[in-house]
């Protein structure tokens, strides 16, 4: 009799909940007090049978929660990423844990700067694994498998919780506590990492990603600033212009309705524009698209289209990394 050899899946921790440690097993929110993580060595022996799986390598880059994730942290877990797919020809994918706060921003990033077909799967958790009825093994579990099967290649970063398989461009945190936290919107989840152990997918992500970005952070050491403004009724343009003051790369403006804001906050972001730093409109509503209106394109706006401000503000960095043509960075916005 043969066997066919366990497919290789790189599996690197960041820390987050489905690290944390807490006091009880009824600690839901406080687990995160004292700071004990489990390293991913701890977390992978807890799964045995991710290993029946996949040869899953482990590697733990950071161990900390995920509001304390920035974007230098980005940079080093997508060049580690690249190394490994690079220097291992037969690896199947790659899994990573992280906090849930901040995982769908590092798991965009991912989805831009990973420069390979083989999959990312990005996976969390929303009770710690120190806790009653916790989702971190079995979502660790489902990232592993995940990343180590075929049909995940070419699919972009994936995000996988709860047995669901999110695209990173089109998912979103949408609760503090519930496990059903992820939601992509309209545009639904792509698959399940399901009860029979399939991973079944029924739609593809259709924007670039991955082996077809333009986007090449490995000789980047820094990426530019760019923050986000946040409208309301009556926001006037206070935040906008100590922006600029601080020399900020870029602005994402987090818009009312279809991207715009009350009178004062708009020209705050015109005096911006015309000092030189480039403006990107999105909404802040969590689903539809900003689109290029007359206004718009006479004030010189770059519309995110349907990215949430945060992942807008992403891919405006990483295209500042390339070029300030403002054409150029709205080109990006519509094709990422």
């Amino acid at each position: 009799m043969t066997y066919e050899p366990k497919r290789r899946v790189y599996l690197f921790g960041t820390g987050g909940t489905i690290s944390f440690v807490g006091e009880t097993r009824t600690d839901f929110a406080n687990y995160s007090y004292r700071g004990r993580h489990l390293t991913i060595e701890e977390m992978l022996a807890r799964v045995p049978e991710a290993e029946m799986l996949a040869d899953v390598v482990a590697e733990q880059v950071i161990n900390v929660g995920s509001t304390e994730v920035y974007p230098s942290h980005w940079l080093t877990l997508a060049k580690r990423i690249n190394e490994r797919f690079a220097g291992d020809a037969e690896a199947a994918g790659a899994a990573v844990t992280h906090g849930t706060a901040t995982l769908e921003e590092t798991a965009y990033f991912l989805n831009l700067t990973v420069r390979d077909r083989r999959p990312v799967a990005v996976t969390g958790a929303m009770r710690p694994p120190s806790a009653m009825g916790t989702d971190a093994d079995n979502n660790l579990l489902d990232a592993v498998r995940v990343a180590a099967a075929e049909q995940s290649a070419g699919r972009g970063a994936l995000v996988v919780l709860n047995n669901e398989i999110q695209s990173a461009r089109d998912v979103t945190k949408t609760d503090s506590y519930r496990v059903e936290t992820f939601q992509s919107g309209h545009m639904g989840f792509l698959g399940y990492a399901d009860a029979d152990g399939a991973v079944a997918y029924y739609r593809h992500q259709d924007r670039r990603h991955t082996a077809d970005s333009e986007f090449d952070v490995s000789g980047i050491a820094e990426l530019p600033q760019v923050d986000i403004a946040y409208a309301y009724a009556g926001a006037g343009g206070t935040v906008i212009d100590a922006l600029v003051d601080a020399g900020v790369s870029g602005i994402v403006a987090a818009g009312l309705g279809s991207g715009s804001s009350p009178a004062p906050f708009m020209a705050a972001l015109q005096r911006a524009s015309a000092a030189g730093v480039p403006v990107a409109l999105a909404t802040q509503v969590g689903t539809g698209r900003v689109v290029r209106t007359r206004r718009f394109i006479e004030e010189g706006y770059i519309v995110a289209d349907n990215l949430h401000p945060k992942k807008a503000r992403i891919l405006l960095m990483l295209g500042l990394t390339l070029t300030a043509d403002r054409g150029e960075l709205q080109r990006m916005m519509l094709e990422y």
